[in-house]
């Protein structure tokens, strides 16, 4: 029988010194990398800060590659995807702190149309030279407080402002902090209305809601600083800031030599979504209806929601229904407006009709927009007054021919749902555009909307909404009218 050795006997002593040499490389290693570590690492050292600050930089500065067009009601992508917000980045603590250490500013981008700063300690606010000073800053950023930052038109109207280390010198050989002329204990907070406005759509979507929702977390301890001041916008809507603030209003540009010191600085609001709020992304979870609430205390608002006066509608309280007009000059206008009226009337609405535009009093339309219960139009600035609608209410949106759902999907249909507004839609045909009057029945803008799109925005507003008038078909936009009147709540138990 064959024999099967085990190795050990004299191969034990090897296999040890084996281990230990293989012990002692491990060790040094240890050391080796410790050292290194020590020497490299970036907590806690000089160092470490200035990546830090780097990499909030590259934050500032990100843009995308994804197509944007400019509409008379907001910019939207013929993708549902291109509005899509990214992620936003951590926000400092609160108090303004960023980069690393106590107080630092910071610069940071708060979704893919906004940029907002923050800073704090002895924050001094230079107006008349679009400057912000801050003690806690050691570097130099600048941005434009308005969110429409993937818009170079739009910016093109709107003016920089610049964040800036405050002077230590004492004005012998060293720039002097320039001193106060006013203090207040106060947030500040510096915004554009530059850009778009005078549009609503963007006057709410740019402006105001995302006003409210960089300022409502202050409780009414902010002052609004407003760069590329319009007198005749902030008197539309002056009864908005005054809800947001204890404090006046100021045309920051025209300030003269005015130095406003704060104890904190906010540089431009943060933006979601088209006319909406992120509640995931607010300090205490505030939502659209908290700014559709602040609406209804700034106006007078009685109706929170489209409840009847009685137990049921009846002929006291019929259900009113708003046709937002607009001029046939203008484009998207109803050839048959007197037609409809009627037929809704003959359904037991009672029918109102209004036309705003520029000037138009904000806060009687407003009023008169809560009080009705459903509200139809086409395509356009003018159905942003669905802001006022109380909830329940329905917002019946008609959509120009030409291929234009994704317009109104991305402006209207998807901010109702979190505004508590029913929406229904009704789609403009081939039979029921101006259109067909304007071209032969072969023309590509008739038979091939999506050829027109590929022409670009500016040939697309044109052809489908600026020259665009409609006469829908009283049959079918009668089924809307009725679908309407059923989402409405039928009692007051309907809403509880």
């Amino acid at each position: 029988m064959k024999t099967r050795s085990s190795g050990r006997g004299g191969g034990e002593p090897r296999r040890r010194l084996r281990n230990a040499a293989v012990m002692a490389l491990m060790l040094s290693s240890l050391v080796a990398l410790s050292l290194v570590r020590a020497r490299f690492s970036p907590i806690a050292s000089d160092g470490g800060e200035a990546l830090k600050l780097k990499a909030d930089e590259s934050k500032l500065v990100v843009t995308t590659n994804h197509a944007v067009v400019n509409t008379e009601s907001g910019d939207s992508s013929s993708s549902a995807a291109a509005e899509e917000e990214v992620a936003a980045p951590a926000k400092p603590a609160a108090g303004g702190g960023g980069g690393g250490g106590g107080a630092r500013p910071v610069c940071y981008e708060t979704s893919r149309r906004s940029d907002t700063c923050e800073a704090a300690g002895d924050v001094r606010v230079v107006g008349g030279s679009q400057t912000v000073y801050a003690d806690t800053l050691d570097r130099e950023w600048k941005t434009k407080p308005y969110c429409r930052k993937h818009d170079a038109f739009a910016l093109s109207h709107v003016k920089e402002w610049t964040l800036r280390p405050l002077p230590s010198g004492d004005g012998d050989g060293a720039a002097a902090a320039p001193r106060c002329t006013t203090n207040s204990t106060a947030t500040a907070f510096v915004l554009s209305t530059g850009g778009f406005t005078g549009n609503p759509f963007h006057d709410y979507t740019d402006v105001l809601i995302p006003a409210f929702i960089t300022a409502h977390r202050f409780g009414g301890e902010v002052q609004f600083l407003v760069s590329s001041y319009k007198s005749w916008w902030m008197n539309k809507y002056i009864q908005i800031f005054q809800q947001m603030s204890r404090y006046d209003v100021v045309d920051v540009d025209a300030d003269g030599g005015e130095v406003r010191c704060y104890r904190s600085a906010v540089v431009g609001p943060e933006f979601h979504r088209e006319l909406g709020v992120d509640p995931t992304k607010t300090p205490s979870g505030y939502s659209v209806l908290d700014f559709r609430k602040m609406l209804r205390g700034a106006f007078g608002l009685d109706r929170a929601t489209a409840t009847p006066s009685g137990d049921r509608w009846d002929i006291r309280r019929r259900p009113r229904l708003l046709i937002i007009s607009r001029r046939a000059a203008r484009g998207r206008a109803f050839m048959n407006e007197r037609a409809m009226a009627d037929m809704a009337a003959s359904l037991g609405f009672d029918v109102r009709v209004g036309e705003p535009d520029a000037s138009t009093d904000t806060s009687k339309f407003a009023r008169l927009v809560n009080s009705c219960d459903v509200m139809v139009g086409v395509h356009g600035a003018g159905l942003t007054n669905m802001v006022f609608l109380p909830a329940g209410a329905v917002l019946v949106q008609v959509v120009p021919y030409g291929k234009l759902e994704w317009l109104a999907r991305n402006t209207f249909a998807e901010p109702s749902s979190a505004m508590e507004i029913h929406y229904l839609e009704y789609a403009v045909q081939l039979d029921e555009t101006t259109l067909s009057e304007q071209y032969p029945a072969d023309h590509p803008v008739l038979r091939d909307p999506m050829a027109i799109h590929k022409q670009g925005w500016e040939a697309l507003k044109t052809t489908y909404l600026d020259k665009q008038n409609v006469r829908p078909h009283l049959g079918r936009l009668k089924n809307t009218f009725l679908q309407a009147l059923k989402l409405l709540p039928h009692d007051k138990e309907t809403m509880n």
